[in-house]
């Protein structure tokens, strides 16, 4: 990665994009720590994000990757207890436990809590991962293509699931998306990524332009408004 520096914008929602391999993903795994840094400095909360403390990081940023394939027969409720675990260490206490069924009834999830998570739909699952994100209960979310494998209907949910963690719990949260339009209507600031390098960064109306898009992904766009919003069409 080179010429990566922007500030992500507390209290909303902040969408990475650009073509496969330019670098969405990396930049999402160095500043949740996943992966290492060669070089520059990432900083966090006025702190390099290297000097904290794993536990103290992890009840102020939350990460939930792509790959989520736990082996382990897990209920949903199981699960979601994870997210108290900078907490409580597995000892859960009655705070806890209270978190837990917070996030479980914000995610409609009380009814299937029970349930194991191999047996669930796609849907339910990627709400089940959203739900233990939740009672972590950190201000900064971090998703990876948190729409990957889910149908429309579900990735429309979903969509309307993290602009509800900005909005409702006041969460700053960041995404990467392949589906501009989705990143174009649900968040509030765009990062585009080209071959390792930011190529544009602004708010959704500064990014979504025709010159920017047919630029940043290489063939024509034609841009239109529904409720506002700027929609892409490409050919």
């Amino acid at each position: 990665m080179n010429s990566v520096s922007f500030e992500i914008p507390k209290g909303k929602v902040t969408s990475l994009i650009g073509p496969n391999g330019a670098g969405k993903s990396t930049v999402m795994g160095m500043i949740s720590r996943l992966i290492a840094r060669d070089s520059g400095i990432i900083t966090f909360e006025d702190q390099d994000i290297s000097a904290w403390k794993s536990k103290e990081l992890a009840k102020r940023l939350a990460i939930l990757t792509q790959t989520n394939n736990i082996q382990m027969k897990l209920t949903v409720r199981e699960l979601v207890t994870f997210g108290r675990f900078p907490y409580s260490a597995g000892h859960n206490t009655e705070e806890d436990e209270k978190i837990i069924d917070q996030a479980l009834a914000y995610m409609e999830l009380e009814a299937i809590q029970d349930q194991f998570i191999d047996e669930l739909s796609g849907g339910q699952r990627q709400r089940a991962y959203i739900a233990m994100v939740i009672a972590q209960d950190t201000e900064y979310v971090l998703l990876d293509e948190p729409t990957n494998s889910l149908d429309i209907y579900h990735a429309s949910k979903m969509m309307k699931i993290v602009r509800r963690l900005c909005d409702e719990l006041g969460k700053t949260v960041v995404l990467v998306l392949h589906e501009i339009n989705y990143a174009a209507f649900y968040s509030d600031y765009i990062c585009a990524f080209v071959n390792g390098k930011i190529a544009k960064m602004g708010t959704v109306e500064e990014v979504m332009t025709k010159e920017n898009l047919s630029e940043i992904y290489n063939v024509d766009f034609e841009i239109m408004e529904i409720e506002g919003r700027p929609l892409s069409i490409y050919y």
